[in-house]
């Protein structure tokens, strides 16, 4: 006898090795929500009394080590990228997916290393209200995200600069500037 429960809400994943009714997915990405949220608090309200600067900065070291480790992870079955475009659509389509569970909405690039990932609803700036109000705090909840590309691109030999900027909640643009040379 299976004793089932309700149905999994729409676009819920299932356990993963079937069966189940999603809770496990639900309840991954809400932990991992909550971990980011409380990494934030924990770096501008902690017992260190930080600067703002010094504390996005905390932040980002912390998602430079995290994407620098997960990239090896995930990539170690693949083979070697043609060039950095394709990296960059690795970060967008693979990793983002990985990690956010959603693809990056739109990729653009100059082609002289400049590239721009926009996201029309981010994640963790989400949650926020939309308004102007809330803009002052979102580097906090996006210098981990901003470490965590440069991290991942770091370790497929890619080194930039990675900035993000909001004028609309919850969408935001991930700038990445290469560096040659």
């Amino acid at each position: 006898m299976s004793i089932k429960g309700p149905p999994p809400p729409p676009g819920c994943k299932r356990w993963p090795h079937g069966g189940g009714d999603g809770a496990f997915a639900m309840a991954e990405e809400a932990m991992f929500d909550f971990i980011h949220m409380e990494a934030v608090s924990y770096v501008f309200q902690g017992g260190e009394k930080l600067a703002e600067d010094e504390a996005v900065s905390k932040l980002e070291h912390m998602g430079f080590a995290t994407g620098y480790r997960l990239v090896e992870r995930l990539t170690r079955e693949s083979g070697r990228y043609k060039d950095e475009l394709d990296i960059m659509k690795y970060i967008c389509k693979d990793l983002w997916v990985t990690v956010y569970k959603k693809q990056i909405d739109n990729l653009r690039t100059n082609h002289q290393g400049v590239y721009v990932l926009h996201d029309n609803r981010f994640r963790f700036l989400s949650h926020m209200a939309t308004g102007k109000q809330y803009l002052q705090y979102a580097p906090r909840y996006l210098a981990f995200t901003c470490g965590l590309v440069r991290g991942c691109l770091a370790n497929l030999g890619v080194t930039c600069v990675v900035t993000a900027e909001v004028t609309q909640l919850p969408a935001c643009k991930f700038q990445i500037q290469v560096q040659r040379g």
